[in-house]
């Protein structure tokens, strides 16, 4: 499990990008590189890392499902990803 303090540093990034994103878009428009300069550092979409919704890890992020490797396989194991099943041939 990820600390607490990462994954709510990570939801302010969220509200951050959401609250410039049209005052970035605009200076990006005009080209506006200073002004662009000075809003903050976390307000950069860049700055993102997609974590598990689970247990807060970053690396073995599946897009699809918003999860680890790890709570991924243990969720289709568990059978609660419909349409998701083990491989044997």
């Amino acid at each position: 499990m990820a600390k607490k303090a990462w994954t709510e540093r990570e939801k302010k990034k969220r509200e951050l990008v959401k609250k410039y994103a049209a005052q970035r878009a605009e200076l990006k428009a005009k080209r506006d590189y200073v002004g662009l300069a000075k809003l903050p550092r976390n307000s950069s979409p860049v700055r993102l890392v997609n974590r598990c919704q689970v247990s807060g890890r970053r690396h073995g992020y599946r897009r699809k499902f918003a999860c680890s490797r790890l709570v991924f396989r243990e969720m289709a194991l568990n059978g609660l990803i419909p349409g998701v099943t083990k491989a044997s041939w």
